[in-house]
């Protein structure tokens, strides 16, 4: 453990299990209350040890709600970043902080790296923790070095050199309205955003949106330079979903073309099951969880840990917030 000079801060940097990878863990020395804010200390800790361990939690500090947390996110110097083409509900609650992903209670949400579906992302996150579910509700994370280094390298190579296009069909009831997904109800400024980004869209006959694109599936991180295992192919693939809903969805879409949304390789061909069974058992045992706690701060390298969300029963509020802009261009 180590205790910073002229501050009563300490820093443990340990594992809280189950799976490999660090965690820098910092806290008020004596437990006595203190706000979290942007410290020199604390500025120092981030520059140490985020693109060295990936991963800091703060833990007990006097930090609770949407106003603290965005003067913390935002005091690091870089804008907070609006949540444009997201593959998710939350809701926006204002300069730059939103609610975690509003899916139902029984649902898990598996490890991802934030918007690695498409070719621009931010490269920090931050998570809040306002209140802690009564049972589950973690965020697990897992570092996306280690998968990388866990998974076959011909599984790999082809990943990498097949690339990845995502197909999404929007709205219908059966997924986010293209309108939340861009932030707008212009068809234009659709159209300008899809071909600024390389994206494909089409207009459907019954005034929906279908996109493709085709992005990478494995990063070399831009400062860093260490690659990662940069991709959810195996959270949007139809096989993430329940036999039935699958069996169901392909039913009303006819093909997996036109399903909310799908994963083939770059040349339009199918994911094999036998990777995505790899995949999935590899970020199984990568899986890092831990119980929040209010007033909890993790904060990420989005290159270089992923994270989910467990199920959970009762209340529970995380917010979230994302800096740092980055491109397939500058992480390649």
């Amino acid at each position: 453990m180590e205790t910073l000079e002229k501050l009563p801060l300490s820093i443990e940097i340990r594992k809280l299990g189950p799976g490999p990878g660090d965690v820098v863990v910092v806290a008020p020395q004596d437990d006595a209350p203190q706000p979290l804010t942007r410290s020199d200390a604390i500025a120092a800790i981030v520059d140490r040890h985020l693109l060295r361990e990936g991963a800091i939690l703060f833990r007990g500090f006097d930090i609770l709600g949407e106003q603290p947390f965005q003067a913390f996110a935002s005091a690091f110097g870089d804008p907070l970043l609006d949540y444009r083409f997201g593959s998710t509900p939350r809701t926006d609650l204002g300069d730059g902080v939103y609610t975690s992903t509003e899916y139902p209670a029984h649902q898990v949400i598996p490890l991802h790296n934030e918007q690695s579906y498409t070719r621009s992302w931010p490269l920090r996150l931050w998570f809040h923790c306002v209140i802690p579910a009564e049972e589950g509700g973690e965020t697990p994370i897992a570092d996306s070095r280690i998968v990388y280094d866990r998974l076959e390298p011909a599984l790999r190579r082809r990943f990498a050199e097949k690339r990845l296009c995502y197909s999404r069909n929007y709205g219908g009831g059966l997924d986010v309205p293209w309108q939340k997904v861009f932030g707008t109800d212009d068809r234009a400024t659709v159209e300008g955003y899809c071909r600024d980004n390389g994206i494909t869209c089409e207009w459907k006959p019954d005034g929906d949106l279908r996109t493709r694109q085709i992005v990478q599936a494995v990063a070399d991180h831009p400062i860093t330079g260490e690659t990662v295992w940069f991709n959810q192919a195996h959270l949007f693939h139809v096989s993430n979903l329940d036999p039935a809903v699958q069996e169901a969805l392909l039913s009303i879409a006819g093909d997996s073309w036109n399903l909310p949304r799908n994963v083939f390789y770059g040349d339009g061909s199918p994911l094999e099951d036998s990777a995505l069974q790899e995949i999935r058992g590899v970020l199984d045992a990568c899986t890092i969880r831990f119980p929040w706690r209010a007033g909890d701060v993790l904060m990420l390298d989005n290159m270089l840990f992923a994270h989910a969300r467990s199920t959970f029963r009762g209340k529970r509020k995380v917010l979230v917030a994302m800096a740092q802009p980055c491109s397939e261009g500058a992480a390649s």
